[in-house]
Protein backbone atom coordinates (compact mmCIF):
# COMPACT_ATOMS: atom_id res chain seq x y z
CA UNK A 1 0.00 0.00 0.00
CA UNK A 2 2.87 2.32 1.06
CA UNK A 3 4.28 2.20 -2.90
CA UNK A 4 0.63 2.70 -4.36
CA UNK A 5 0.19 6.09 -2.28
CA UNK A 6 3.94 6.93 -3.34
CA UNK A 7 3.07 6.14 -6.94
CA UNK A 8 -0.47 8.63 -6.41
CA UNK A 9 1.56 11.44 -5.13
CA UNK A 10 4.66 11.05 -7.47
CA UNK A 11 1.84 11.20 -10.49
CA UNK A 12 0.58 14.29 -9.16
CA UNK A 13 3.60 15.89 -8.59
CA UNK A 14 5.43 14.65 -12.11
CA UNK A 15 2.17 15.39 -14.20
CA UNK A 16 1.83 18.88 -12.36
CA UNK A 17 5.43 19.83 -12.80
CA UNK A 18 5.93 20.47 -8.79
CA UNK A 19 2.73 23.01 -8.85
CA UNK A 20 0.06 22.71 -6.97
CA UNK A 21 -2.07 21.93 -9.51
CA UNK A 22 -2.64 20.08 -12.92
CA UNK A 23 -3.39 22.71 -16.07
CA UNK A 24 -6.29 21.40 -18.42
CA UNK A 25 -3.53 20.24 -20.15
CA UNK A 26 -1.65 18.73 -17.78
CA UNK A 27 -4.68 16.89 -16.32
CA UNK A 28 -5.29 15.45 -20.18
CA UNK A 29 -1.67 13.55 -20.28
CA UNK A 30 -1.65 12.59 -17.04
CA UNK A 31 -5.44 11.11 -17.53
CA UNK A 32 -3.89 9.78 -21.05
CA UNK A 33 -0.82 8.16 -19.59
CA UNK A 34 -1.96 6.70 -16.38
CA UNK A 35 -6.05 5.72 -16.15
CA UNK A 36 -6.91 4.39 -19.84
CA UNK A 37 -6.59 0.77 -19.21
CA UNK A 38 -9.12 1.37 -15.91
CA UNK A 39 -11.52 4.16 -17.60
CA UNK A 40 -12.98 4.54 -20.44
CA UNK A 41 -13.00 7.86 -23.05
CA UNK A 42 -9.49 8.69 -21.81
CA UNK A 43 -8.67 9.68 -25.40
CA UNK A 44 -11.40 11.55 -25.94
CA UNK A 45 -10.40 15.16 -25.49
CA UNK A 46 -13.95 16.01 -24.55
CA UNK A 47 -14.56 13.57 -21.84
CA UNK A 48 -11.79 13.88 -20.33
CA UNK A 49 -12.46 18.16 -20.05
CA UNK A 50 -15.92 16.95 -18.70
CA UNK A 51 -14.21 14.96 -16.00
CA UNK A 52 -12.14 17.76 -15.21
CA UNK A 53 -15.12 20.17 -15.04
CA UNK A 54 -16.92 18.03 -12.58
CA UNK A 55 -13.33 17.61 -10.24
CA UNK A 56 -13.17 21.20 -9.94
CA UNK A 57 -15.00 21.90 -7.05
CA UNK A 58 -13.66 25.31 -6.51
CA UNK A 59 -14.06 26.54 -10.40
CA UNK A 60 -10.86 27.60 -11.23
CA UNK A 61 -9.88 25.54 -13.94
CA UNK A 62 -7.45 23.10 -12.56
CA UNK A 63 -7.18 20.61 -10.69
CA UNK A 64 -5.85 20.47 -7.01
CA UNK A 65 -4.59 17.69 -5.30
CA UNK A 66 -7.48 17.21 -2.91
CA UNK A 67 -9.63 17.38 -6.35
CA UNK A 68 -7.17 14.46 -7.93
CA UNK A 69 -8.14 11.96 -4.84
CA UNK A 70 -11.77 12.41 -5.66
CA UNK A 71 -10.90 11.04 -9.13
CA UNK A 72 -8.53 8.32 -7.21
CA UNK A 73 -11.00 7.43 -5.01
CA UNK A 74 -13.86 7.20 -7.74
CA UNK A 75 -11.49 4.94 -9.96
CA UNK A 76 -10.64 3.17 -6.88
CA UNK A 77 -14.51 2.81 -6.24
CA UNK A 78 -15.15 1.45 -9.67
CA UNK A 79 -12.76 -0.88 -9.83
CA UNK A 80 -13.05 -2.66 -6.25
CA UNK A 81 -16.94 -2.27 -7.56
CA UNK A 82 -16.01 -4.25 -10.62
CA UNK A 83 -14.00 -7.01 -8.57
CA UNK A 84 -16.74 -7.60 -5.87
CA UNK A 85 -19.76 -6.98 -8.03
CA UNK A 86 -20.87 -4.26 -4.91
CA UNK A 87 -22.56 -0.64 -6.31
CA UNK A 88 -19.75 2.16 -6.43
CA UNK A 89 -20.91 5.46 -5.44
CA UNK A 90 -20.71 8.58 -7.75
CA UNK A 91 -18.13 11.25 -6.32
Amino acid sequence: MEAAIKTIVTTFLSSSRGKDDLSGKSFQKMVNKNLGGIMEDTSSSSAVKEMQRGLDANNDGKVSFQEYLTLIGYVAGNLSQSKTGAPAEAP
